[in-house]
C-alpha cells in the first residue's frame, strides 16, 4: 500500500512526512493486538493509543486514543450507499454536529479517526428497552442539525438523484431502484435462488419504486441513514449527551428516511413511537418548518421501504450463519428469516409466507449446493444431499441418476433469472458437467392448494407425448423422485422432477413469452401443435376422459370448485352477487354443446406456458400439470380466454384449427365456442376473486395480471349470466376492485 496524502493540520519539520508501507501493517497489526472495540456494515473497529511514526504523521500527540476502522474483505453488499468516501461528509459536517469523528487518515485498507469518548447507547439502554426522554430530546435535536447541511457542501451525488431537492416522492423512489441494485442485484450470484424460492420475487422492489405514492415535497437534508443503539455514544460528564459514529452509510433527501430508519434500527418499544415522533417534529420545525410538512401521511411509506429492503440483508445474514451447520444455527436463521418475511410481505405484496419447515428445506438445498467443479459452498454439508428415484420414470440415457445427484447439488447456484415460480412450482435452470443442455428441476411449492385441480400425472403426459413422436415442442422428462437430507435435525423429503430446459439455448437471457399476444406464425404453430396432440393415445392416461359428456362434466368441476372455496371467499361471492354453487349449476345447464372425439389437452395455456422459439414449431409448450383429456375445442377457446387475442388472430387460428384436425373434432365449433368462452369468464370470476380474498399465488405473473382486471372480469361474468354487481361497503370488496 502506498503512502496516502496527508490531510491538512499543523505544519513543522517532520509534519506529514511519508511512512514507507512496513509502517502502516505494523500499525495495523499493532491495532489488532488491542483488540475488536466494534463490528460494522463494512469495517471493523479498534480503539488505541497512536504510536510515535503515526502521531508524527497525524501530528497528534503520541499515546492520543484513535479509533481504527478496518475495512472488512468478507462483507455482504448489504446497504444503499451514496458516497465511497465516508471521510468527506465527516470533513463536510464538521462544525455543525457537536463531537462528530474526524478523519485523521485515508487509506487503502483503514481509515483512522479521532477517538469519542464514551460508550454506545446499546450498552446502557439495551433493544427493545425504553429511551429516557431527555436523550430522545438530544436525539431529535441531532435530526434537526443535519437537516441545516446542504447539498453544497456534499460529496456530488450519483446521477440517479432527484435532480429536484425537495421531490420526496422521486426520492423513496430512487432509494428503491438502488437497492434493487446494491443490494439485491449484487448478490444475486450468491443468493438469487434464496431469494426466489422464499418467494420473493425477483422485480419485488421495482414494484414498491412504482407504487410509491404523490409524497409532500419536503426539503432534502443530510441523512445519518443508520442511526441505532450502536451508533450512538453517550459520553461521561462534561460532554455531549449523544454522538453520532458511523458515518459511511449517510446519503442526502428526505429527512423522514432519516427518522423511519431511526424509528425502525433503534427498536422502541412501540409504545415511544408517538414521543419519538413528537420530538422530531418540536425540533426541526422551529429550523427547517417545510422538512415536518405530511409527517403523519407519509412516515408509514419511509417505513414500509425500511422493512422492504430490510428483507434482503436480513436473509442473507442468516443464511451466511450457516457456515457452522448445526441444529440451533439452522433453527435461529429459519426464524430470522421467518420474522423478516412477515416484515415484508405487506410492502412488498409477498402472496405467501413459508412455514418454518419449509424454510428449513430452503435453506438445506441452498447450504448444501456447490458452485460447478466445487465442493458445498456452505460450511461441511457436501455430500448430505440424497434421492431415490420413482420407478414410474426409469434411467434416462441421456441424463444417468449421477447427473440426477449433480443437478441437485447445483440446485441452490441457479441465478436470479433462472428460478421461476408458478402458481404451484419452483423451477430452478442448472447446467450438469458432462451434460450438452441444461435442464429444469421443479419442485412443487408447499401448502399452496390450486382450486382448478389436476387430472394427470405431468410426467406421463410428457411421457406420452414423447413416444408418440407427434410435432409437439413439449419438455422431456428426464428424472423423478425423491431428494432428502441426511441431517437428522435437518431432514426431508421433497418430490422433484428434472426436465430438459426449454428456454433460449443461450441462459444469460430469460424465456421470452408471448405475454401481449401471439404472432401470426406463433399462432400458427401453437394451432398446429393442438392438431397434433389430438395423434396422442390418450386411453392409457384416462380411459374415460372426454366422455360422455364434456360440458356437463366440467360444468360441474367449475360447480364443486365454487362450492369448495373458503368461507371467506363465499362470504365476498354473496357480497358481489355471484350466485352460489347450486344456482351456478342451474345457469349453466342452460346451455350444451355438441359431441366431439375427445384428445389430450393441456388446459393452460396462458402466455407464460408458451416460450417462444426461431423454427417450426414458434412455440414451446411447457408446465403440462392442468393437462386433461377433453374436447380440443375447449383448449383453444381457453387459450384465447387467458391470452391477448386479437380478432384477426382468433379468426385465423380458428380457420387453421378447423383445416388441421379431422371433422370428428370440430364438428358445430362455430356454434359452441362461445359456450366455451362464456364458461370460462365465469371461472375467471370465482377463481380471481378468491386469489384476492387468499393472496395465493400471486407472486406469479399469469395470476397478478388476472387480477389486477378483476373489476372487468367480474362486470362481465355478471353480464353474461344476467346479474348485476351488488354495491356494498366491505373492505374485500375495495380491495377487489382496486
Amino acid at each position: 500500500m502506498g503512502a496516502p496524502s496527508v490531510p491538512a493540520g499543523p505544519t513543522g519539520r517532520d509534519a506529514g512526512r511519508p511512512l514507507p508501507d512496513e509502517e502502516y501493517e505494523a500499525f495495523l497489526g499493532h491495532a489488532a493486538q488491542w483488540g475488536l472495540a466494534s463490528s460494522g456494515y463494512h469495517n471493523q473497529n479498534y480503539v488505541l493509543p497512536l504510536t510515535e511514526p503515526m502521531a508524527r504523521l497525524l501530528r497528534q500527540e503520541p499515546g492520543t486514543p484513535v479509533t481504527v476502522r478496518v475495512r472488512r474483505t468478507d462483507a455482504l453488499p448489504v446497504v444503499i450507499r451514496t458516497w465511497p468516501d465516508e471521510a468527506r461528509v465527516l470533513r463536510a459536517i464538521k462544525g455543525v454536529l457537536p463531537n462528530v469523528p474526524e478523519c485523521l487518515f485515508e487509506g487503502n485498507r483503514f481509515t483512522i479517526h479521532s477517538y469519542v469518548e464514551g460508550v454506545p447507547l446499546s450498552s446502557v439502554c439495551e433493544n427493545g428497552k425504553p429511551v429516557d426522554s431527555l436523550l430522545v430530546k438530544d436525539l431529535a435535536g441531532l435530526f434537526a442539525r443535519m437537516t441545516q447541511v446542504r447539498g453544497t457542501a456534499l460529496p456530488a451525488l450519483p446521477s440517479t438523484w432527484p435532480r429536484n431537492h425537495t421531490d420526496s416522492q422521486g426520492f423513496l423512489r430512487t432509494l428503491a431502484r438502488t437497492a434493487d441494485v446494491q443490494i439485491r442485484q449484487a448478490n444475486g450470484a450468491e443468493f438469487g435462488w434464496l431469494f426466489a424460492a422464499l418467494g420473493i420475487p425477483e422485480d419485488a422492489l421495482l414494484r414498491f419504486a412504482d407504487r410509491v405514492p404523490a409524497l409532500t415535497r419536503r426539503p432534502f437534508g443530510l441523512l445519518h441513514a443508520d442511526l441505532h443503539r450502536d451508533n450512538l455514544i453517550t459520553s461521561s460528564a462534561g460532554g455531549p449527551p449523544l454522538t453520532c459514529v458511523d458515518w459511511e452509510l449517510a446519503t442526502f433527501g428526505d429527512p423522514l428516511h432519516d427518522l423511519a430508519i431511526h424509528l425502525v434500527r433503534m427498536r422502541y418499544p412501540k409504545q415511544q413511537w408517538d414521543e419519538v415522533v413528537g420530538a422530531w417534529v418540536t425540533a426541526v420545525r422551529p429550523v427547517r418548518p417545510a422538512a415536518t410538512h405530511g409527517v403523519t401521511k407519509d412516515l408509514r411509506h419511509y417505513l414500509d421501504f425500511e422493512r422492504a429492503q430490510s428483507v434482503y440483508p436480513d436473509v442473507m445474514r442468516a443464511a451466511k450463519s450457516l457456515e457452522s451447520f448445526d441444529e440451533e444455527n439452522l433453527r435461529q436463521a429459519t426464524a430470522a428469516i421467518r420474522g423478516a418475511l412477515e416484515a415484508a410481505a405487506e410492502p412488498l405484496r409477498l402472496s405467501t409466507v413459508p412455514g418454518d419447515r419449509e424454510i428449513e428445506h430452503i435453506l438445506f438445498r441452498w447450504a448444501a449446493s456447490a458452485p460447478v467443479g466445487g465442493a458445498a459452498r456452505r460450511g461441511r454439508i457436501g455430500g448430505v444431499m440424497g434421492w431415490r428415484p420413482d420407478r414410474r420414470v426409469p434411467e434416462h440415457p441421456e441424463f444417468p441418476h449421477s447427473a440426477v445427484h449433480a443437478a441437485l447439488s447445483l440446485e441452490g447456484t441457479a441465478p436470479a433469472h433462472h428460478v421461476f415460480k408458478g402458481t404451484a412450482h419452483l423451477n430452478s435452470v442448472v447446467r450438469v458437467p458432462g451434460i450438452d443442455f441444461p435442464v429444469v428441476i421443479r419442485r412443487k411449492v408447499p401448502h399452496v392448494r390450486r382450486r382448478e385441480r389436476s387430472y394427470l400425472s405431468e410426467h406421463a403426459v410428457l411421457r406420452a407425448i414423447e413416444r408418440s413422436g407427434v410435432a409437439v415442442a413439449a419438455p422431456r422428462v428426464l428424472a423423478l423422485g425423491e431428494s432428502h437430507s441426511q441431517y437428522r435435525f435437518a431432514y426431508s423429503r421433497d418430490r422433484f422432477a428434472i426436465h430438459t430446459y426449454e428456454g433460449p439455448a443461450d441462459t444469460g437471457r430469460k424465456p421470452d413469452h408471448p405475454v401481449h399476444g401471439l404472432l401470426p406464425q406463433e399462432a400458427d404453430g401453437l394451432v398446429d401443435q393442438l392438431a397434433a396432440l389430438t395423434r396422442v393415445g390418450h386411453t392409457q392416461l384416462d380411459p374415460a376422459g372426454g366422455e360422455p359428456d364434456f360440458y356437463s362434466w366440467l360444468s360441474e368441476q367449475l360447480v364443486a370448485l365454487v362450492a369448495g372455496l373458503p368461507k371467506e371467499s363465499q362470504q365476498l361471492v354473496r357480497f358481489l352477487g355471484l350466485p352460489g354453487a347450486a344456482r351456478l349449476r342451474e345457469i349453466l345447464a342452460r346451455h350444451q354443446v355438441s359431441r366431439r372425439a375427445p384428445a389430450l389437452l393441456h388446459g393452460d395455456l396462458n402466455p407464460w406456458n408458451l416460450v417462444r422459439r426461431d423454427d417450426r414449431f414458434a412455440l414451446t409448450v411447457i408446465d403440462w400439470e392442468m393437462a386433461l383429456v377433453g374436447d380440443p375445442l375447449y383448449d383453444l377457446v381457453r387459450h384465447m380466454h387467458l391470452t391477448p387475442t386479437r380478432p384477426e388472430i382468433r379468426d385465423r387460428m380458428f380457420r387453421r384449427w378447423e383445416r388441421g384436425l379431422d371433422s370428428e373434432f370440430t364438428g358445430d365449433w362455430q356454434r359452441d365456442w362461445r359456450v366455451y368462452r362464456w364458461i370460462e369468464i365465469i371461472r375467471s370470476a370465482y377463481v380471481d376473486l378468491d386469489r384476492l380474498v387468499t393472496g395465493a399465488s400471486l407472486d406469479a405473473p399469469n395470476v397478478r395480471r388476472a387480477v389486477d382486471s378483476y373489476a372487468m372480469t367480474l362486470t362481465a361474468a355478471t353480464g353474461s349470466m344476467g346479474l348485476s354487481v351488488r354495491a356494498t361497503a366491505n373492505p374485500h370488496l375495495a380491495r377487489a376492485l382496486a
